[in-house]
């Protein structure tokens, strides 16, 4: 009852195969390849200098804050 053979992991791969279909698998298989890049991509962007950082599109930078022609449209919908 030790370790399984080649044998008893191609039979699980066959059964695998059987239930879920080579279709699914392929999707389930690019998913997960997907997730596993940006996981990458993510801790990538996460060793960057905070100085480097650009801000998220949704924020105004400093130098527009002081601009009186900017318009907080969030700001706008609330009220």
């Amino acid at each position: 009852m030790g370790s399984f053979s080649i044998w008893h992991w191609l039979i699980v791969l066959l059964i695998v195969v059987m239930v879920f279909g080579t279709k699914k698998l392929k999707n389930m298989g690019s998913d997960l390849g997907g997730a596993v890049k940006g996981f990458k991509d993510g801790m990538k962007d996460g060793s960057t200098p905070d100085n480097a950082a650009t801000p998220p599109a949704g924020q105004v930078a400093n130098s527009q804050a002081s601009d009186k022609t900017t318009i907080d449209v969030e700001a706008k919908q609330k009220s």
